[in-house]
Protein backbone atom coordinates (compact mmCIF):
# COMPACT_ATOMS: atom_id res chain seq x y z
CA UNK A 1 0.00 0.00 0.00
CA UNK A 2 1.41 3.29 -0.85
CA UNK A 3 2.35 5.84 2.35
CA UNK A 4 -0.85 7.99 1.08
CA UNK A 5 -3.05 4.95 1.06
CA UNK A 6 -1.94 4.12 4.90
CA UNK A 7 -2.97 7.98 6.05
CA UNK A 8 -6.32 7.65 4.16
CA UNK A 9 -7.14 4.80 6.41
CA UNK A 10 -6.02 6.59 9.21
CA UNK A 11 -7.85 10.05 8.69
CA UNK A 12 -10.76 8.80 6.58
CA UNK A 13 -12.31 12.20 5.67
CA UNK A 14 -9.70 13.72 6.98
CA UNK A 15 -7.64 13.71 4.30
CA UNK A 16 -7.56 15.63 1.24
CA UNK A 17 -6.02 14.92 -2.06
CA UNK A 18 -7.82 17.24 -4.69
CA UNK A 19 -5.57 19.04 -6.43
CA UNK A 20 -7.85 22.41 -6.70
CA UNK A 21 -8.79 22.23 -2.81
CA UNK A 22 -4.78 21.70 -1.79
CA UNK A 23 -4.17 24.95 -3.76
CA UNK A 24 -6.20 27.23 -1.26
CA UNK A 25 -3.26 25.64 1.47
CA UNK A 26 -0.29 25.76 -0.50
CA UNK A 27 0.64 29.64 0.71
CA UNK A 28 -0.27 31.74 3.92
CA UNK A 29 -0.27 35.31 3.74
CA UNK A 30 3.27 35.42 2.50
CA UNK A 31 2.23 35.33 -0.74
CA UNK A 32 5.67 36.76 -2.15
CA UNK A 33 7.22 33.35 -0.47
CA UNK A 34 7.61 30.21 -3.01
CA UNK A 35 4.63 27.57 -2.36
CA UNK A 36 5.74 23.77 -3.18
CA UNK A 37 2.75 21.00 -4.15
CA UNK A 38 2.02 19.08 -1.00
CA UNK A 39 0.96 15.39 -1.03
CA UNK A 40 -1.78 16.39 0.54
CA UNK A 41 -3.91 18.13 3.27
CA UNK A 42 -4.48 16.43 6.53
CA UNK A 43 -7.35 17.54 8.68
CA UNK A 44 -7.13 16.05 12.61
CA UNK A 45 -9.72 15.96 14.93
CA UNK A 46 -8.04 15.13 17.68
CA UNK A 47 -4.60 14.58 19.19
CA UNK A 48 -4.93 11.07 18.76
CA UNK A 49 -4.94 11.78 15.38
CA UNK A 50 -1.77 13.89 14.91
CA UNK A 51 -0.10 11.28 16.57
CA UNK A 52 -1.00 9.01 14.05
CA UNK A 53 0.38 11.77 10.93
CA UNK A 54 3.18 12.08 13.32
CA UNK A 55 4.12 8.17 13.12
CA UNK A 56 3.35 7.56 9.63
CA UNK A 57 5.43 10.93 8.67
CA UNK A 58 8.10 9.62 10.83
CA UNK A 59 7.74 6.12 8.92
CA UNK A 60 7.74 7.47 5.54
CA UNK A 61 10.63 10.31 6.26
CA UNK A 62 7.41 12.88 5.24
CA UNK A 63 7.22 16.69 5.90
CA UNK A 64 4.45 18.05 7.58
CA UNK A 65 3.67 21.80 7.69
CA UNK A 66 1.29 22.94 10.66
CA UNK A 67 -1.21 25.24 9.52
CA UNK A 68 -3.60 27.57 11.70
CA UNK A 69 -5.96 30.03 9.23
CA UNK A 70 -2.89 30.60 6.76
CA UNK A 71 -2.90 34.63 8.27
CA UNK A 72 0.76 34.46 8.58
CA UNK A 73 2.78 37.17 6.65
CA UNK A 74 6.43 35.37 7.05
CA UNK A 75 5.70 32.32 5.18
CA UNK A 76 5.70 30.24 8.47
CA UNK A 77 2.69 28.22 7.04
CA UNK A 78 4.46 27.96 3.12
CA UNK A 79 4.14 24.20 1.85
CA UNK A 80 6.74 22.43 0.35
CA UNK A 81 7.20 19.54 -2.05
CA UNK A 82 6.27 16.29 -1.17
CA UNK A 83 4.65 17.59 2.25
CA UNK A 84 1.58 16.92 3.78
CA UNK A 85 0.02 20.64 5.27
CA UNK A 86 -1.63 19.67 8.82
CA UNK A 87 -4.50 22.14 9.03
CA UNK A 88 -6.01 22.17 12.21
CA UNK A 89 -9.35 23.70 11.08
CA UNK A 90 -11.45 20.94 12.52
CA UNK A 91 -9.64 21.07 15.93
CA UNK A 92 -11.18 24.32 17.12
CA UNK A 93 -13.60 23.92 20.52
CA UNK A 94 -12.96 25.50 23.11
CA UNK A 95 -12.75 22.68 26.02
CA UNK A 96 -12.85 25.02 29.17
CA UNK A 97 -12.84 28.32 30.77
CA UNK A 98 -12.44 28.01 34.47
CA UNK A 99 -13.79 31.33 35.42
CA UNK A 100 -12.60 30.80 39.41
CA UNK A 101 -9.33 30.13 38.16
CA UNK A 102 -9.46 32.65 35.23
CA UNK A 103 -7.80 29.72 32.48
CA UNK A 104 -9.34 28.37 29.29
CA UNK A 105 -8.14 25.44 27.64
CA UNK A 106 -8.24 25.59 24.00
CA UNK A 107 -7.87 23.97 20.69
CA UNK A 108 -5.55 25.20 18.22
CA UNK A 109 -8.07 25.97 15.49
CA UNK A 110 -9.74 28.25 17.59
CA UNK A 111 -10.05 31.80 16.32
CA UNK A 112 -8.43 34.64 18.78
CA UNK A 113 -11.77 36.39 18.49
CA UNK A 114 -13.85 33.44 19.45
CA UNK A 115 -11.97 33.24 22.57
CA UNK A 116 -11.90 36.94 23.26
CA UNK A 117 -16.16 36.67 22.95
CA UNK A 118 -16.45 33.72 24.99
CA UNK A 119 -14.50 35.50 28.08
CA UNK A 120 -16.34 38.58 27.36
CA UNK A 121 -19.26 36.49 28.63
CA UNK A 122 -17.97 35.79 31.45
CA UNK A 123 -16.42 39.01 32.42
CA UNK A 124 -12.84 38.27 31.42
CA UNK A 125 -10.63 38.66 28.46
CA UNK A 126 -8.06 37.36 26.56
CA UNK A 127 -5.75 40.69 25.78
CA UNK A 128 -3.44 38.95 22.63
CA UNK A 129 -4.89 41.12 19.83
CA UNK A 130 -3.03 40.64 16.54
CA UNK A 131 -4.75 43.01 13.44
CA UNK A 132 -6.13 39.52 12.28
CA UNK A 133 -7.46 38.59 15.79
CA UNK A 134 -11.21 37.91 14.20
CA UNK A 135 -9.38 35.44 11.72
CA UNK A 136 -6.60 34.04 13.07
CA UNK A 137 -5.68 30.79 15.35
CA UNK A 138 -5.21 30.74 18.71
CA UNK A 139 -2.76 27.92 17.75
CA UNK A 140 -0.79 30.06 15.43
CA UNK A 141 -0.69 33.20 17.29
CA UNK A 142 1.26 30.37 19.65
CA UNK A 143 3.28 29.52 16.86
CA UNK A 144 5.15 33.07 16.24
CA UNK A 145 4.44 34.32 20.14
CA UNK A 146 1.93 37.03 18.19
CA UNK A 147 1.88 40.68 19.95
CA UNK A 148 -0.60 42.94 19.26
CA UNK A 149 -2.11 46.32 19.48
CA UNK A 150 -2.82 46.49 23.54
CA UNK A 151 0.62 44.06 24.15
CA UNK A 152 2.35 47.45 25.23
CA UNK A 153 0.63 47.41 28.77
CA UNK A 154 -0.67 43.78 28.45
CA UNK A 155 2.12 41.68 27.10
CA UNK A 156 2.37 39.12 24.17
CA UNK A 157 0.84 35.25 23.84
CA UNK A 158 3.79 33.96 25.62
CA UNK A 159 2.82 35.80 28.61
CA UNK A 160 -0.54 34.37 28.47
CA UNK A 161 0.19 30.35 27.22
CA UNK A 162 0.33 28.27 30.92
CA UNK A 163 0.49 25.11 29.32
CA UNK A 164 0.47 23.11 26.18
CA UNK A 165 -0.24 19.50 24.92
CA UNK A 166 2.08 19.00 21.89
CA UNK A 167 2.96 15.59 19.50
CA UNK A 168 6.76 15.22 18.80
CA UNK A 169 7.98 13.91 15.74
CA UNK A 170 7.80 10.20 16.50
CA UNK A 171 4.36 10.22 17.69
CA UNK A 172 4.60 10.86 21.57
CA UNK A 173 2.03 13.31 23.46
CA UNK A 174 3.65 15.63 25.51
CA UNK A 175 2.12 18.18 28.48
CA UNK A 176 3.86 21.08 29.40
CA UNK A 177 3.12 23.61 31.97
CA UNK A 178 -0.55 23.06 33.43
CA UNK A 179 -2.92 25.70 34.86
CA UNK A 180 -0.82 27.04 37.67
CA UNK A 181 0.02 30.96 37.45
CA UNK A 182 4.08 30.15 38.90
CA UNK A 183 5.97 26.78 38.07
CA UNK A 184 9.30 26.19 37.89
CA UNK A 185 9.90 22.49 38.00
CA UNK A 186 12.21 21.97 35.36
CA UNK A 187 13.20 23.36 31.88
CA UNK A 188 10.56 25.68 30.70
CA UNK A 189 9.46 23.73 27.37
CA UNK A 190 6.55 25.89 27.40
CA UNK A 191 8.06 28.69 26.39
CA UNK A 192 10.63 27.05 23.70
CA UNK A 193 7.64 25.58 22.46
CA UNK A 194 5.68 28.81 21.44
CA UNK A 195 7.39 31.08 19.42
CA UNK A 196 9.08 28.01 17.64
CA UNK A 197 7.07 27.90 14.49
CA UNK A 198 6.05 24.75 14.24
CA UNK A 199 9.45 23.52 13.93
CA UNK A 200 9.27 21.63 17.44
CA UNK A 201 6.23 20.14 17.92
CA UNK A 202 2.66 20.01 16.65
CA UNK A 203 0.70 21.95 19.19
CA UNK A 204 -2.75 20.29 20.07
CA UNK A 205 -4.16 22.26 23.18
CA UNK A 206 -3.56 25.27 24.83
CA UNK A 207 -4.12 26.38 28.64
CA UNK A 208 -4.02 30.18 28.88
CA UNK A 209 -4.19 32.77 31.46
CA UNK A 210 -7.58 35.20 31.19
CA UNK A 211 -7.64 38.38 33.00
CA UNK A 212 -10.74 40.43 34.29
CA UNK A 213 -12.41 42.46 31.52
CA UNK A 214 -11.07 45.78 31.59
CA UNK A 215 -13.02 49.07 31.55
CA UNK A 216 -13.23 50.72 28.53
CA UNK A 217 -10.95 52.68 27.07
CA UNK A 218 -10.01 56.56 25.99
CA UNK A 219 -8.73 57.18 22.64
CA UNK A 220 -6.91 59.52 21.31
CA UNK A 221 -5.91 60.69 17.77
CA UNK A 222 -2.45 63.03 16.89
CA UNK A 223 -1.25 63.88 13.62
CA UNK A 224 2.34 64.94 13.23
CA UNK A 225 4.49 67.16 10.38
CA UNK A 226 7.04 63.96 10.69
CA UNK A 227 7.54 60.44 11.62
CA UNK A 228 10.29 61.86 14.01
CA UNK A 229 8.05 63.56 15.74
CA UNK A 230 5.46 61.13 16.23
CA UNK A 231 8.21 58.92 17.41
CA UNK A 232 9.29 61.49 19.73
CA UNK A 233 5.99 61.78 21.26
CA UNK A 234 5.57 57.84 21.95
CA UNK A 235 9.38 58.08 23.92
CA UNK A 236 7.36 60.83 26.00
CA UNK A 237 4.38 58.94 26.87
CA UNK A 238 6.16 55.76 27.54
CA UNK A 239 8.27 57.70 29.94
CA UNK A 240 5.09 59.53 32.26
CA UNK A 241 2.07 56.89 31.65
CA UNK A 242 1.20 53.28 31.55
CA UNK A 243 -0.80 53.51 28.17
CA UNK A 244 -2.95 50.85 26.81
CA UNK A 245 -2.23 51.36 23.12
CA UNK A 246 0.19 53.38 20.97
CA UNK A 247 0.03 53.01 17.39
CA UNK A 248 1.58 54.77 14.71
CA UNK A 249 0.51 54.75 10.50
CA UNK A 250 2.58 56.88 8.27
CA UNK A 251 1.49 59.22 5.42
CA UNK A 252 1.62 56.35 3.03
CA UNK A 253 -0.38 54.06 5.03
CA UNK A 254 -2.69 56.65 5.70
CA UNK A 255 -3.26 57.03 2.01
CA UNK A 256 -4.03 53.92 1.55
CA UNK A 257 -6.52 53.04 3.93
CA UNK A 258 -8.58 56.38 3.39
CA UNK A 259 -8.24 55.50 -1.22
CA UNK A 260 -9.83 51.83 0.04
CA UNK A 261 -12.33 52.99 2.60
CA UNK A 262 -12.86 57.02 3.17
CA UNK A 263 -12.58 57.70 6.96
CA UNK A 264 -12.17 61.40 6.25
CA UNK A 265 -8.51 60.58 7.33
CA UNK A 266 -6.00 63.93 7.44
CA UNK A 267 -4.09 62.41 4.35
CA UNK A 268 -1.65 65.54 4.60
CA UNK A 269 -0.31 64.25 7.67
CA UNK A 270 2.81 62.92 7.81
CA UNK A 271 2.16 60.59 10.91
CA UNK A 272 -1.31 59.79 12.80
CA UNK A 273 -1.11 58.21 16.29
CA UNK A 274 -3.75 56.28 18.03
CA UNK A 275 -2.93 55.92 21.56
CA UNK A 276 -5.36 54.80 24.50
CA UNK A 277 -5.76 54.41 28.31
CA UNK A 278 -7.77 52.46 30.22
CA UNK A 279 -6.59 53.93 33.49
CA UNK A 280 -9.38 55.59 35.94
CA UNK A 281 -9.44 59.46 35.61
CA UNK A 282 -8.39 61.81 32.80
CA UNK A 283 -4.99 62.51 33.98
CA UNK A 284 -2.75 60.00 31.55
CA UNK A 285 -5.39 61.00 28.41
CA UNK A 286 -3.69 64.37 29.88
CA UNK A 287 -0.01 63.35 29.82
CA UNK A 288 -0.50 61.81 26.30
CA UNK A 289 -1.99 64.88 24.85
CA UNK A 290 0.84 67.21 26.70
CA UNK A 291 3.27 64.49 24.93
CA UNK A 292 1.95 65.15 21.49
CA UNK A 293 1.85 69.01 21.83
CA UNK A 294 5.21 69.57 23.15
CA UNK A 295 6.74 66.83 20.08
CA UNK A 296 4.63 69.34 17.44
CA UNK A 297 1.44 67.66 17.19
CA UNK A 298 -2.27 68.01 16.72
CA UNK A 299 -5.01 66.42 18.58
CA UNK A 300 -7.52 65.83 16.74
CA UNK A 301 -9.92 63.89 18.29
CA UNK A 302 -10.11 62.08 21.71
CA UNK A 303 -13.18 59.78 23.34
CA UNK A 304 -14.50 57.67 25.96
CA UNK A 305 -16.87 56.22 24.29
CA UNK A 306 -16.06 52.41 23.67
CA UNK A 307 -17.26 51.95 20.14
CA UNK A 308 -16.25 55.33 19.25
CA UNK A 309 -12.60 54.03 20.27
CA UNK A 310 -12.90 51.41 17.79
CA UNK A 311 -14.25 53.04 15.34
CA UNK A 312 -10.69 55.27 15.21
CA UNK A 313 -8.84 52.41 15.29
CA UNK A 314 -9.94 51.08 11.75
CA UNK A 315 -7.99 52.73 9.84
CA UNK A 316 -4.87 51.08 11.26
CA UNK A 317 -6.46 47.77 11.55
CA UNK A 318 -7.33 48.08 7.91
CA UNK A 319 -3.95 48.90 6.76
CA UNK A 320 -2.14 46.05 5.32
CA UNK A 321 -5.92 45.60 3.86
CA UNK A 322 -5.54 48.59 1.71
CA UNK A 323 -2.35 48.08 0.85
CA UNK A 324 -2.41 45.02 -0.47
CA UNK A 325 -5.06 46.66 -2.94
CA UNK A 326 -2.50 48.40 -4.47
CA UNK A 327 0.37 45.06 -4.90
CA UNK A 328 2.32 42.45 -3.57
CA UNK A 329 3.56 43.23 0.19
CA UNK A 330 6.62 41.96 1.72
CA UNK A 331 5.52 42.45 5.78
CA UNK A 332 8.61 43.51 8.00
CA UNK A 333 8.38 43.21 11.06
CA UNK A 334 11.27 44.65 13.27
CA UNK A 335 11.71 46.06 16.86
CA UNK A 336 13.96 48.45 17.95
CA UNK A 337 15.13 49.92 21.81
CA UNK A 338 12.11 52.59 22.37
CA UNK A 339 14.78 55.06 22.39
CA UNK A 340 15.70 54.56 18.69
CA UNK A 341 11.94 54.54 17.92
CA UNK A 342 13.05 58.19 15.96
CA UNK A 343 15.82 57.17 14.41
CA UNK A 344 14.66 53.94 13.04
CA UNK A 345 11.72 56.26 11.28
CA UNK A 346 14.15 58.44 9.76
CA UNK A 347 16.18 55.42 8.83
CA UNK A 348 13.32 53.51 6.82
CA UNK A 349 12.83 57.10 4.84
CA UNK A 350 16.04 57.01 4.03
CA UNK A 351 15.53 53.19 2.81
CA UNK A 352 12.61 54.53 0.82
CA UNK A 353 14.39 57.53 -0.87
CA UNK A 354 17.82 55.33 -1.64
CA UNK A 355 15.47 52.23 -3.31
CA UNK A 356 12.56 54.29 -5.69
CA UNK A 357 10.28 51.72 -4.02
CA UNK A 358 6.78 52.37 -1.83
CA UNK A 359 6.87 51.52 1.55
CA UNK A 360 4.44 52.50 4.00
CA UNK A 361 4.66 51.90 7.63
CA UNK A 362 2.16 51.02 10.67
CA UNK A 363 3.48 50.42 14.66
CA UNK A 364 2.92 48.84 17.52
CA UNK A 365 4.89 51.91 18.92
CA UNK A 366 5.10 51.68 22.66
CA UNK A 367 7.05 48.46 22.46
CA UNK A 368 9.24 49.63 19.70
CA UNK A 369 7.73 47.57 16.81
CA UNK A 370 7.72 48.65 13.46
CA UNK A 371 5.77 47.42 10.44
CA UNK A 372 7.39 48.75 7.33
CA UNK A 373 5.26 47.27 4.65
CA UNK A 374 7.11 46.93 1.11
CA UNK A 375 4.46 47.17 -1.99
CA UNK A 376 5.58 46.06 -5.69
CA UNK A 377 4.48 45.53 -8.90
CA UNK A 378 5.44 41.41 -8.85
CA UNK A 379 4.91 41.62 -12.81
CA UNK A 380 8.02 44.09 -12.95
CA UNK A 381 11.21 42.53 -12.01
CA UNK A 382 13.28 45.37 -11.17
CA UNK A 383 10.48 46.75 -8.96
CA UNK A 384 10.68 43.11 -7.16
CA UNK A 385 14.61 43.75 -6.82
CA UNK A 386 14.15 47.16 -5.27
CA UNK A 387 11.54 45.83 -3.07
CA UNK A 388 13.39 43.08 -1.53
CA UNK A 389 16.03 45.13 -1.44
CA UNK A 390 14.49 47.70 1.13
CA UNK A 391 13.02 44.89 3.13
CA UNK A 392 16.12 43.20 3.53
CA UNK A 393 18.03 46.94 4.29
CA UNK A 394 14.89 47.50 7.46
CA UNK A 395 16.06 44.76 9.35
CA UNK A 396 19.93 45.70 8.41
CA UNK A 397 19.37 49.43 10.45
CA UNK A 398 17.13 47.71 12.93
CA UNK A 399 19.92 44.88 13.78
CA UNK A 400 22.54 48.10 13.81
CA UNK A 401 20.33 49.94 16.00
CA UNK A 402 20.37 47.01 18.71
CA UNK A 403 16.93 45.58 17.73
CA UNK A 404 15.67 42.54 16.11
CA UNK A 405 14.66 41.35 12.50
CA UNK A 406 10.92 39.93 14.27
CA UNK A 407 9.20 41.18 16.88
CA UNK A 408 6.09 38.88 16.52
CA UNK A 409 5.37 37.51 13.04
CA UNK A 410 8.33 35.09 12.95
CA UNK A 411 10.90 34.23 11.05
CA UNK A 412 9.08 31.71 8.83
CA UNK A 413 11.49 32.04 5.25
CA UNK A 414 11.00 35.19 4.48
CA UNK A 415 13.78 36.52 7.17
CA UNK A 416 15.50 33.03 7.46
CA UNK A 417 18.62 34.71 5.54
CA UNK A 418 19.66 37.59 8.65
CA UNK A 419 19.09 34.63 11.59
CA UNK A 420 22.29 34.27 11.36
CA UNK A 421 24.02 37.74 12.05
CA UNK A 422 20.79 38.65 14.92
CA UNK A 423 21.93 35.30 16.55
CA UNK A 424 25.39 34.62 16.25
CA UNK A 425 27.21 31.11 15.65
CA UNK A 426 27.34 29.44 18.63
CA UNK A 427 23.36 30.06 19.58
CA UNK A 428 22.60 29.35 16.05
CA UNK A 429 24.44 26.14 16.68
CA UNK A 430 22.81 25.68 19.57
CA UNK A 431 19.20 26.21 17.82
CA UNK A 432 20.34 23.19 15.61
CA UNK A 433 21.04 20.91 18.47
CA UNK A 434 17.28 21.86 19.77
CA UNK A 435 15.88 21.09 16.61
CA UNK A 436 17.72 17.65 16.29
CA UNK A 437 16.73 16.67 20.05
CA UNK A 438 12.88 16.81 18.99
CA UNK A 439 12.70 16.11 15.36
CA UNK A 440 15.87 13.97 14.54
CA UNK A 441 14.52 13.43 11.27
CA UNK A 442 13.62 17.31 10.56
CA UNK A 443 10.03 16.42 9.40
CA UNK A 444 8.52 19.15 11.14
CA UNK A 445 7.82 22.20 9.00
CA UNK A 446 11.25 22.17 7.34
CA UNK A 447 13.06 25.28 6.06
CA UNK A 448 11.20 27.29 8.71
CA UNK A 449 13.32 29.72 11.06
CA UNK A 450 16.41 27.51 10.83
CA UNK A 451 18.05 24.83 8.24
CA UNK A 452 15.92 24.67 5.36
CA UNK A 453 15.26 20.75 4.91
CA UNK A 454 13.92 19.11 1.71
CA UNK A 455 11.42 16.14 2.66
CA UNK A 456 9.53 13.79 0.72
CA UNK A 457 8.83 9.97 -0.12
CA UNK A 458 12.19 8.72 -0.18
CA UNK A 459 14.12 10.65 2.64
CA UNK A 460 15.57 14.27 3.63
CA UNK A 461 17.51 16.22 1.39
CA UNK A 462 20.18 18.97 2.02
CA UNK A 463 20.56 21.66 4.97
CA UNK A 464 21.36 25.45 3.65
CA UNK A 465 24.75 25.86 5.49
CA UNK A 466 23.42 29.75 5.98
CA UNK A 467 21.66 28.84 8.25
Amino acid sequence: MSPLGELALMLRDGLVTDRDVIEGYRHDKALWAPGGWPLAVARPSSTADVQALARWATKHRIALVPRGAGTGVAGGATAIDGCVVVSFERMNRILAIDEAAMVAVVQPGVLNGELKAAAHERELWYPPDPSSYAISTIGGNVATNAGGLCCVKYGVTSDYVLGLEAVLADGTALRTGGRSRKDVAGYDLTRLLVGSEGTLALITEITLRLRRRRPPATTLVATFGSLEASGRAVAAIVRSVDASMLEIMDRAAIRAVERFRPLDLDTEAAAMLIAQSDAPGAAELSCMQAACEAAGGTVIATTEDEGEGQMLLTARRLALTALEQLGTVLVDDVSVPLPQLPEMFRRIEAIVAANQTTVATVAHAGDGNLHPLVVFDRNDAAAEARAVAAFNEVMTQALDLGGTITGEHGVGTLKRGLLTRQLGAASLALHHRIKGAFDPDGILNPGKVIAPVTCGVGGVGSVDTES
